[in-house]
């Protein structure tokens, strides 16, 4: 999982160097885990590629067969359709189960959620998924009032579901959208300490109001707002 992400780092980053070492990497682990299969008798390299080959043309008729199509939505449709006898899948149920529990919990909801919509069931608009967001808020709230940790856990698993679904509707990526604000945080972050620095402070002696007054005036700069009115840094 950890060489996984790492290759998506450097196709993220453009840089071919770092993708080649990163899919070297990767392909050491299929190597590896194919030679301990091979060693336990259950399997082989070889046996590893002509799988994949075989879904592909199974999953593919358009391009390996003479199945006509009419449309990019029509493969997608078509190709779910092969999946889901591929891997004989019943129900519904059976695809959003069928989703990995190893991914990330929102790029593991977004998909679940996808599969919900394709089978009918799904928000009318994104109108709909804020009022259960804050429906759901409110939840988390009353859970937090009453001090309920079992509570807490699942209703902040709820709102965060529900948030996902928000960016579903809105055609965006909630991972893509989650790693954007992790790096403003970083960088505001990054900003707040070099001013504290300049000032000859530590973070760590600052109290809890100084750290948010670097943190507001950290966000404002980098932003290039002015302060609201009535905001004065006291340093």
């Amino acid at each position: 999982i950890e060489e996984a992400y790492e290759v998506a780092e450097a196709i993220d980053e453009k840089n071919p160097a770092h993708l080649k070492e990163e899919l070297g990497d990767v392909l050491l682990q299929v190597l590896f885990h194919a030679s301990i299969e091979e060693d336990a008798g259950r399997f082989d390299l070889d046996g590893v590629a002509d799988g994949i080959c075989k879904k592909l043309i199974f999953r593919h008729p358009h391009v390996f067969s003479q199945q006509e199509v009419s449309s990019v939505d029509q493969v997608l449709v078509n190709w779910e359709e092969l999946k889901r006898a591929e891997k004989g899948q019943a129900t519904q149920t059976d695809t959003l189960e069928s989703v990995a529990k190893s991914l990330p919990g929102l790029w593991r909801a977004e998909k679940i959620q996808k599969k919900a919509a394709k089978a009918g069931f799904d928000w009318p608009d994104v109108s709909c998924v804020m009022d259960k967001i804050r429906e759901e808020t409110d939840e988390l709230q009353q859970a937090v009032d009453n001090n309920d940790t079992d509570n807490i856990r699942e209703e902040l698993g709820d709102l965060l579901f529900c948030i996902v679904n928000a960016a579903r509707k809105l055609s965006l990526d909630p991972e893509a959208a989650m790693h954007e604000a992790c790096e403003k945080y970083i960088r505001r972050f990054r900003h707040m300490e070099n001013a504290a620095i300049s000032d000859n402070l530590q973070l760590k002696d600052l109290t809890s109001h100084e750290y948010m007054e670097y943190y507001q005036k950290a966000r404002m700069e980098l932003e290039g707002k002015e302060p609201p009115e009535g905001f004065v840094f006291s340093r």
